[in-house]
C-alpha cells in the first residue's frame, strides 16, 4: 500500500462490471472496506460473487442517477458506472447520458458532504474520431455531438466538466482518467468490445467479424495494468486532478490483432468484412507522458501474453456455459 495505509471505506459504483469487479478485488486484498454498488445493466453479482461474505464487503444493488442510499459515508469513490461498449451504451442511449450526468451529480454531492476523493473514469472517447495523433490530454477532440456515439462520448465530455467544476467551486479532490481498450478475464460474452468479440468467435469455430478493412487501430491494455492506474491516478498528490491518459501505447491494427487470436486459438484465418459503424475512430493511441511523469505509470503485460490469459478465460467460461446447458 502507499503512504496513505489507514483502512479506507471504498465505493465502487459499477463495482459489478468488469474493471470494478477487478477493483473490487483489490481493495479488498490490500485491507480496504468496499462498498460495490451496481444495477447489473451491464455488471452482474456473479462477477463479484466470490466476493460475497468476505468481511469489508458489501453489494448493493442501485442506479446511481436515482439519490444514493443513506449512511455510505466513503472516503474515497471511484466511479465506473456506466455501460462502455457500443453495444450497450446504445441500447438506451437517454440512459446512458443521465448516468454519465444525473449520476456523477449524485457521487460528486456525496463526495463533497463526505470530504471523500472521487475519480471519474472517463474515456479515450472524449478525443472522438482524432485529428491529432497519439493523443495528448490537451487536445480537444473531434466529436459528433448528434450521433449514434455522443449519448457516450458526450456525456462523458460533460462529466469532466462537471467534475471539473466540483474541484474548483467546492473544493472535491477529483481525479479524471481517460481510459483507452482494456480487456482480459473477465469481460463478458457479446459485450460488443474487440477482444471478447474476436476471441469469443474464435473459440466458436465461426468466421471473425472485421470492421471495414481492418487497418483501424487501437491501443490495448491489460486489466491488471489498468487498475494498477487508476490505483496510483487516486492516490497521487492533491495538486493533480488529471484528465491523465490511462492506456497502452502500443498501436495496432484491428486486423492484426484477429490474425494473432487466430494463432493463439489454433484457428485457420476466416474473416467476415463488414461496414465500419458510423463515427467509428480510425486512430486511437494514447500519448501517455502525464501518466508516466505523474504516477510513474506504464503498462507491463505484452499483448501476446495477456491474450493468453483472456483467451484461457474465455475457453473456461465457454465450457461451462455448454456443460450448463447440456446438464439443462
Amino acid at each position: 500500500m502507499n503512504e496513505h495505509n489507514e483502512q479506507r471505506r471504498i465505493l465502487i459504483a459499477g463495482g459489478a462490471g468488469f474493471l470494478g469487479a477487478h477493483l473490487c478485488r483489490r481493495m479488498l486484498n490490500e485491507g480496504h472496506r468496499v462498498i460495490c454498488l451496481d444495477n447489473y445493466c451491464t455488471g452482474s453479482p456473479d462477477k463479484v460473487a466470490d466476493l460475497a461474505g468476505r468481511d469489508g464487503f458489501t453489494l448493493i444493488r442501485h442506479d446511481i442517477v436515482e439519490p444514493l442510499p443513506p449512511g455510505l459515508d466513503p472516503t474515497h469513490i471511484y466511479n465506473l458506472a456506466c455501460p462502455a461498449s457500443p453495444v450497450h451504451y446504445q441500447r438506451d442511449p437517454i440512459q446512458t447520458l443521465r448516468s454519465c450526468v444525473v449520476g456523477g451529480y449524485h457521487l460528486l454531492e456525496l463526495a463533497r458532504r463526505s470530504q471523500a476523493r472521487i475519480l471519474q473514469a472517463s474515456t479515450s472517447e472524449v478525443y472522438g474520431n482524432p485529428k491529432t495523433h497519439p493523443q495528448h490530454e490537451s487536445y480537444h477532440g473531434h466529436v459528433n455531438p448528434v450521433g449514434l456515439r455522443s449519448c457516450y462520448d458526450e456525456g462523458k465530455r460533460c462529466a469532466e466538466t462537471l467534475f471539473a467544476d466540483y474541484s474548483r467551486a467546492h473544493g472535491v479532490q477529483v481525479k479524471i482518467a481517460r481510459i483507452f481498450n482494456t480487456y482480459g478475464p473477465g469481460m463478458s460474452v457479446g459485450d460488443g468490445r474487440v477482444i471478447s468479440n474476436l476471441i469469443t468467435q474464435a473459440l466458436a469455430g465461426r468466421p471473425l467479424t472485421i470492421y471495414g478493412d481492418g487497418n483501424q487501430t487501437r491501443s490495448f491494455c491489460y486489466v491488471d495494468d489498468m487498475i494498477e492506474g487508476l490505483v496510483r491516478l487516486m492516490d497521487s498528490v492533491d495538486t493533480f486532478m488529471g484528465p491523465v491518459n490511462l492506456g497502452n501505447t502500443s498501436e495496432i491494427a484491428v486486423i492484426e490483432v484477429a490474425q494473432r487470436i487466430l494463432e493463439l486459438t489454433g484457428r485457420e484465418e476466416e474473416f467476415e468484412f463488414v461496414p465500419l459503424p458510423p463515427d467509428d475512430p480510425a486512430l486511437r493511441c494514447p500519448d501517455t507522458t502525464l501518466a508516466k511523469s505523474h504516477l510513474d505509470w506504464f503498462p507491463a503485460v505484452p499483448l501476446d501474453e495477456g491474450l493468453r490469459h483472456t483467451i484461457a478465460y474465455f475457453s473456461e467460461l465457454v465450457g461451462h456455459e455448454q456443460a450448463l446447458a447440456r446438464a439443462g
